[in-house]
């Protein structure tokens, strides 16, 4: 990917300095408990008490952390969506309201519950916050064979595209089934949800194609492997070592890769609807 200009979302959470779910060491609690210490010691507790984070930070700044890089290309991502989605709804009459995607290591805090480097990237209704930690990037590289900075960035565009959903109502609706169905019935639910959010990913290099960057050779290649590598039955086959499509959550490698590519191709917002098209049955 070229990127045009490079304008970088200031809609970000950075919570990789941060460890246990989000509670920052050295200020707050921790401080007051730490001049409790002192003070039993024989020491001024003023000294620990007038120090705070923000004076630390100043005395010692912190070191560039290893995924900088992914984390600097995250935003840039992220500024792209909202740009592309931001014209979109307005096309329609509508506002769209703009994400917070939260980046973090191991461990942290969502509206969802716990997030975790095991989650994977994720969309947190909730909270309407995007969750990654950023070393799924290598992951998705290493495990899934999938690299490449357009492959990293199809994944975001993929959990932007939940929150699209849950702007235009559509998780409300499926929620509202999940209720009345069984397991298996849901599945099939959950399968056309995340297909569709696969197909608004497609929709988002469309349209930011020539305005937020300019494709590269291999650059679609990256994307389409990333789709085909997360597909339930590939995923299934390397850890069960059999395939059960009745425990599809997210779509099969073709189908995911079907979708994505029709919303790269037509660009239009109207012509996905998974959960009433069957024009994808013949790739199960």
């Amino acid at each position: 990917m070229r990127w045009l200009g490079g304008r970088e979302s200031g809609n970000v959470e950075d919570r990789r300095g941060m460890g246990g779910g989000g509670l920052l060491v050295g200020g707050g609690i921790g401080s007051v408990v730490i001049a409790i210490i002192v003070m039993l010691l024989g020491g001024d507790p003023g000294d620990v008490l007038n120090q705070s984070p923000q004076s630390q930070a100043t005395q010692a700044p912190a070191d560039p952390q290893a995924d900088d890089e992914a984390a600097k290309f995250t935003r840039k991502v992220l500024a792209s969506t909202e740009d592309i989605w931001t014209k979109i709804f307005a096309e329609q009459g509508a506002r769209y309201r703009q994400p917070t995607l939260v980046m973090f290591r191991g461990v942290t805090q969502s509206g969802c519950g716990t997030a975790t480097e095991a989650s994977g990237p994720f969309y947190c209704p909730g909270d309407q916050k995007l969750y990654i930690d950023l070393s799924f990037y290598d992951e998705l590289s290493q495990r899934f064979g999938a690299p490449g900075d357009f492959a990293m960035a199809y994944v975001i565009a993929h959990e932007v595209g939940h929150h699209v959903q849950n702007q235009l109502g559509i998780m409300n609706q499926t929620d509202q089934l999940r209720a009345r169905m069984s397991e298996r019935q849901y599945n099939k639910v959950s399968v056309r949800l995340e297909l569709q959010a696969d197909f608004f990913a497609g929709v988002w290099a469309n349209q930011a194609q020539g305005k937020s960057f300019e494709f590269e050779p291999g650059d679609i290649e990256e994307a389409l492997t990333a789709a085909n590598a997360i597909g339930d039955d590939r995923i299934q086959e390397q850890t069960r070592g059999h395939v059960v499509p009745d425990a599809f959550t997210h779509g099969s490698s073709a189908q995911r890769v079907y979708w994505f590519k029709k919303g790269l191709k037509t660009g239009d917002i109207k012509q996905g609807d998974t959960f009433n098209s069957n024009e994808d049955s013949n790739l199960q």
